[in-house]
């Protein structure tokens, strides 16, 4: 891979960027950005969770509304690996992870995996892990109601089913309101930002450097947007095209989860690992998904699936093919035999409470659909892009699970460029279920000066998969060197 120098675009970005952060005011967001309180301090003490041994937990208190920074806190938790080279260290890394889902449990499961492969991002670098406000082991949202109770779908066939749904988002938010207060209403991007600045701050660190997946790269750029220059480097990994409609958004991953499914069935047809070899996958699924549909399957919690319930689930079970295609075919084979337990268990390991990730889309989400006839016009349109898993993939249940839904969304405006930020390396499958390749080009084009480094495959997580990005980071973080554009990463 060809090694392409990018400090001098990075220094002008910079004197650009400091000009910027005097002369524009911050992003519209519905808050004014105010600063970090001097005064707070992480609390570190070692950690006691035994795959955490020798690390440093920590937490600290921010406000949970940044306009009244006096009145209500919250609490952030983190978990900190010192530098293993601290006569060479850099500075501090933030690891990220998606929507609702906890960057301390990501941690846990990366852990042994970084230390031993990941060369200098462990070796010169203050791994961070910060769960966000309301999520996982910070003060997290927690809520009685269901997130989806039976007879409730987030693909309604009738005013009636789609009256259900409304009713239910509202009864859902309203419950979250009364158990968690005005956190519920502050779960949004710009907070969140907000918060990691007042992290940076309790460090001592000038800039920080981030690495983020899917969810966390918008949040990396909303830091970069409040808070120019003080990111050192950004690692995008699976970006996502927030520049377009919600609507166009799903769409896009409608449409990038249905090939990714179709490269799924055409491997299974001839691969030894897929128990459906040989079989014609896609009318098997599609028959399943139709049967299901008529007649519930059960799963081993009691839970009766749906075919469109085992639709959403799949989406779940398409990244990281090396391990999840196998488990899909085994899915679908226990599935028509009548036990639904792995669809009914297939949602990401970090998510620890799924009620979180619908409070933080709602909290970010711009409400476009009012009506069945909106959200059945729609449905239609993924369906179409999206045939064989119906358009069910995370935005388009995230787009339908937030009508009626009690606060009011406080979205980050995208699109413009980024002055201030580092020019930053998006790291983007050619072929992944929860964006497309060109979301990758759409992120870069609002960072100056960034680079998509593509990966040939249907992962996310890539630094962890492939030895080329690995090594294409690493002299990212450390020398600020970026690959040429247009490189492509095979292994």
């Amino acid at each position: 891979m060809r090694r392409h120098s990018a400090r001098l675009r990075w220094t002008l970005a910079t004197m650009v960027g400091a000009v910027m952060a005097v002369t524009m005011p911050a992003i519209a967001t519905g808050a004014p950005a105010a600063q970090p309180d001097p005064a707070s301090r992480i609390a570190w003490q070692p950690c006691t969770d035994p795959v955490f041994t020798g690390l440093q937990c920590g937490t600290m208190q921010v406000p949970v509304d940044w306009s009244r920074p006096r009145e209500a806190k919250l609490t952030l938790s983190m978990v900190r690996q010192p530098a293993l080279d601290q006569a060479n260290r850099i500075g501090a890394l933030v690891v990220n992870n998606g929507i609702g889902r906890s960057a301390i449990e990501q941690f846990r499961l990366a852990l042994k995996g970084l230390t031993h492969i990941g060369g200098a991002m462990p070796q010169r670098f203050d791994l961070i892990a910060v769960d966000p406000r309301g999520v996982g082991h910070s003060t997290p949202v927690h809520c009685e109601e269901p997130l989806k109770p039976a007879g409730v779908t987030y693909f309604p066939k009738d005013r009636a089913a789609y009256d259900r749904l409304v009713a239910h988002n509202r009864t859902l938010g309203e419950d979250c309101l009364r158990r968690n207060g005005s956190l519920v209403a502050n779960m949004d991007m710009a907070s969140t930002a907000r918060d990691f600045d007042a992290v940076r701050a309790a460090l001592g660190e000038r800039q920080l450097n981030w690495y983020g997946i899917q969810y966390s790269d918008l949040l990396g750029r909303t830091y970069a947007q409040l808070f120019p220059g003080r990111l050192r480097t950004m690692v995008l990994d699976t970006a996502i095209d927030d520049t377009v409609s919600p609507v166009a958004w799903s769409l896009q991953e409608a449409g990038a989860a249905e090939e990714s499914f179709n490269r799924f069935t055409a491997w299974c047809a001839t691969a030894d690992r897929c128990v459906l070899k040989g079989h014609d996958v896609a009318a098997e699924y599609d028959a399943l998904i139709a049967r299901a549909n008529r007649e519930p399957i059960p799963a081993a919690d009691g839970r009766l699936m749906t075919g469109v319930d085992i639709q959403e689930a799949t989406q779940y079970l398409l990244p990281i093919a090396v391990i999840s295609w196998p488990k899909l075919a085994k899915a679908i084979v226990q599935a028509q035999s009548g036990d639904a337990t792995i669809f009914a268990t297939a949602g990401d390991r970090t998510t620890l409470d799924p009620v979180q990730e619908r409070a933080q889309a709602c909290a970010d989400t711009p409400r476009r659909i009012h009506s069945f006839q909106q959200l059945s016009r729609v449905q239609r349109q993924l369906a179409e892009k999206s045939p064989h898993l119906g358009g069910a993939v995370s935005s388009a249940t995230a787009l339908a699970g937030c009508i009626g839904w009690p606060t009011r969304p406080n979205p980050v405006h995208a699109g413009a460029p980024v002055w201030g930020a580092p020019p930053s390396l998006v790291v983007q499958s050619t072929h992944q279920a929860y964006a497309p390749h060109s979301a990758g080009d759409a992120m870069a084009r609002q960072l100056p000066g960034s680079v998509v480094l593509s990966r040939e495959g249907d992962d996310y997580s890539m630094f962890m998969l492939s030895q080329c990005v690995r090594d294409a980071t690493n002299r990212y973080l450390t020398e600020l060197a970026l690959p040429a554009p247009g490189t492509t990463c095979t292994n």
